[in-house]
């Protein structure tokens, strides 16, 4: 009696590793014991059950995926990426709000890679991340997403554009209301340079910030409360990146551009 598919692709890791492998193309039998760091009498026994649900398929010593097989990692990969993510914090992102991230892009949240928490102390709880600050002088743009308020917004916006950096901020018009309040001469300064450029977001955004340069984005969630938290999540990589410019863009396109005070 046949396995169940669900239990041929994922109850044996070897059997999954073997079809995530054999997603890049046909592989020779040596190869993959080498990747797997397994023996050929202990992998063969898998081969043949993958063999046997027309997920594989073989030529001499050399085997590929089955249309079939392609299809199926096709959906594993996204899903695997995606638990991959929540898996070690599920906590955290079970008590936080992801209403903020449209729904496209949701479905892809697997693509967000290398990330970690940061927990700050107390006593730093209201400081601005370093490594994205610091790492934003030498990055092309600076991309924020914002519904506070922080003091040191307008020094760090006036020290990157005399570094020649880009910044473009998606505000609450709240925050925009309190700089222009607040800091009108600042705000009047940076909004006549060409490299920086300022929007209002006129309806609700279920987050605290969402920030990102050419290295790193930092994510500020609500929690599924409502209540604010200091903690956050910092992340790295190329897909992160790019998932990250959709993720702006989607705002962006919903925003009221503003030219001048």
């Amino acid at each position: 009696m046949k396995k169940h598919l669900l239990d041929v692709i994922f109850a044996s890791d070897k059997r999954k590793s073997v079809l995530l492998i054999l997603k890049s193309g046909p592989l020779e039998m040596e190869l993959l014991l080498s990747q797997l760091r397994t023996t050929r009498q202990s992998l063969l026994p898998q081969m043949k059950i993958l063999e046997e649900n027309h997920l594989i398929t073989h030529f001499a010593d050399s085997y590929k995926l089955t249309i079939i097989g392609k299809l199926i990692v096709d959906e594993m990969v996204p899903l695997l990426d995606t638990i991959d993510i929540f898996e070690d914090e599920i906590d955290y992102w079970g008590t936080h709000n992801l209403d903020f991230i449209s729904p496209r892009l949701l479905k892809r949240i697997g693509e967000i890679d290398n990330c970690k928490i940061i927990r700050p102390q107390i006593s730093s709880i209201y400081e601005l991340n370093q490594e994205i600050i610091n790492s934003s002088y030498t990055s092309r743009s600076l991309f924020i997403i914002t519904t506070f308020f922080h003091p040191h917004y307008p020094s760090l916006f006036s020290e990157l554009i005399k570094n020649k950096v880009n910044v473009y901020a998606i505000v609450s018009k709240e925050v925009f209301d309190r700089v222009k309040n607040n800091y009108y001469s600042d705000l009047e300064k940076i909004v006549k340079s060409n490299l920086f450029h300022i929007y209002i977001y006129p309806h609700e955004m279920a987050l605290q910030s969402f920030t990102y340069n050419d290295y790193y984005i930092v994510m500020r969630m609500l929690k599924t409360n409502g209540e604010t938290d200091s903690s956050y999540l910092l992340c790295s990589n190329s897909n992160t990146l790019e998932w990250s410019g959709e993720l702006f863009e989607y705002y962006l396109k919903r925003s009221n551009p503003i030219t001048e005070i």
